[in-house]
């Protein structure tokens, strides 16, 4: 007798690859109601696409284009899963079952792809304040309480490509001259013609390209040493205003010793002016003395401390001067519009990107920048604040805004704006006054200066309080962006685009915090 479980047949299930289908297939039984896919689809049908239509009229001719909305979609849920690459996407577009289904069965391929972002750049951007209108539709957007931080992404750029005024135009000059022994001969032009980085088949290739991206360059060199010179002129000319009136000039020596001379040329000028002012005021007191028939008492004073000192800074400037090389600027060849950026490690040839974040990190604002400080963009980020929210028709007002120490400075503690709390220096800085000094309560002392009451605010149970929330509601979204999707650097050059990849990625981070505040709520109601 065969036993119950030694009767049983095992066996594996196959696929059946020659199966025909007997019924059509549908798409929508591809994905489960709910998934991304869907609601992304759902979206751009609630997001303002018609600046995606401008480029495509009625009554043009040539082959048909894609569908503006689908394109969107399709780059929408590919930035969502944290793919960028067009190749990718295209061939997702083949095997994946959302994208097909997103796409329709179409497969556009990836130069149709980059093109479309190429094309659609600003229309792209623009979407961020629609989606930004929905969250606030949903309940999302809190402005009790905004952070505001930045954080250096890299350009598509090689730190090594930055090059001096003199080397970009000698290649300037080899591209132009090989361009017209081109245009004569209609040939290639010779190999030794090419003083450029590259070999000659290649530099034929790219010339116009890579000629507008080295004027560019130039460019940039050119109008940072016009700042440079305008900037040493602004200052020296405070300095010999204060100098005139015996008053040194306040603040840091400059670096560049040519500035750093002309600044010690007015200190000695203005400590002159000092000690003549005290030999007349002598000689005066003198004179009335000798009027009133008394001798003058006191020491006579001896050599001026103050235009002694001058005189020893002065002659230290004109050695520095006279042994000093000029400073050399450069320009990035490959992304001039790029800058050199100090991070945690090392050095990076990329931007400064910025965004603004509610609690529950919604992104209300942002802007790439190529300031490499944050100091100076406080106020540029507070104005931007406050246009994005009037273009999204969201009227609450901001009560409170936190920012780093990378912020702090007496302007923008003054500047007009909601309430802020500026950490006054760094965070583990912070704590360690906190604990030194201990905490404060009530409002500053009435004659203490803007920084002693900034510090003062911070170090109230309240400041604390509200102070801590910046870190966990502003440093997640950058995580989320830069290490969960892998976002390290930008794909396109030029901070344009730059600007409209960093606003799309807010776009689709928004959005998935939407997505998941209505699942959450359709599993609640169920």
């Amino acid at each position: 007798m065969i036993e119950r479980n030694e009767a049983l047949a095992y066996f594996y299930l196959g696929p059946q690859r020659e199966q025909l289908f007997l019924m059509p297939v549908s798409m929508r039984d591809w994905l489960e109601e709910g998934h991304l896919a869907w609601f992304v689809i759902d979206v751009v049908g609630e997001l303002d696409t018609a600046a995606l239509h401008a480029r495509h009229p009625n009554d043009g001719v040539g082959r048909p284009a894609y569908d503006p909305e689908m394109m969107c979609a399709l780059l929408l849920y590919a930035y969502s899963n944290g793919l960028r690459s067009c190749r990718r996407i295209e061939a997702s577009c083949r095997t994946d079952a959302a994208y097909r289904l997103i796409c329709g069965g179409l497969t556009p391929d990836h130069a149709t792809i980059a093109r479309f972002v190429v094309d659609q750049e600003q229309a792209l951007a623009s979407l961020f304040v629609s989606g930004l209108r929905l969250c606030a539709a949903a309940g999302l957007v809190d402005l009790s309480v905004l952070a505001l931080d930045g954080t250096k992404i890299a350009a598509d750029a090689a730190l090594d490509q930055n090059r001096s005024a003199a080397w970009v135009r000698e290649q300037v000059k080899a591209l132009l001259a090989a361009t017209a022994a081109s245009e004569q001969t209609e040939t290639s032009p010779a190999p030794e013609i090419g003083l450029l980085d590259v070999d000659a088949t290649a530099q034929l290739a790219s010339r116009s390209g890579r000629l507008a991206r080295l004027q560019a360059a130039l460019a940039v060199i050119e109008a940072e040493e016009a700042a440079a010179a305008a900037e040493t002129e602004k200052k020296t000319e405070a300095a010999v205003t204060e100098a005139t009136a015996g008053r040194k000039l306040r603040g840091r020596k400059p670096k560049d010793p040519a500035a750093a001379l002309a600044r010690a040329q007015a200190d000695h000028a203005a400590a002159q002016v000092k000690a003549h002012g005290k030999q007349a005021k002598r000689a005066a007191k003198q004179a009335a003395a000798h009027a009133a028939g008394r001798r003058l008492g006191g020491f006579a004073p001896g050599p001026d401390r103050g235009l002694q000192q001058a005189e020893q800074a002065l002659a230290a400037a004109h050695a520095a001067a006279d042994g000093a090389t000029p400073p050399v600027l450069r320009a990035n060849v490959t992304d001039p519009d790029s800058r050199i950026m100090s991070t945690q490690k090392g050095w990076m040839q990329g931007y400064n990107c910025q965004a603004v974040v509610t609690k529950n990190q919604i992104v209300v604002a942002h802007a790439v920048s190529q300031n490499t400080n944050d100091v100076e963009l406080y106020k540029p980020m507070i104005a931007t604040l406050a246009d994005t929210l009037t273009a999204a028709q969201i009227t609450d007002p901001v009560k409170l805004m936190l920012a780093d120490a990378g912020y702090c400075s007496e302007e923008n503690l003054t500047a007009p704006g909601p309430d802020r709390l500026i950490a006054t220096q760094k965070d583990h800085k912070q704590r360690r006054a906190a604990r030194e000094l201990g905490t404060t309560t009530g409002p500053p002392p009435e004659h203490a200066s803007t920084l002693d009451a900034m510090e003062h605010r911070l170090r109230t149970p309240e400041g604390t309080a509200a102070y801590t929330l910046r870190s966990h509601t502003i440093e997640p979204v950058f995580g989320d962006r830069k290490t969960n999707r892998g976002w390290q650097a930008f794909r396109r050059r030029g901070i344009d685009a730059a600007a409209s990849e960093w606003a799309f990625m807010h776009l689709t981070g928004n959005l998935a915090k939407l997505y998941k505040h209505l699942q959450t709520q359709a599993t609640t109601t169920t």
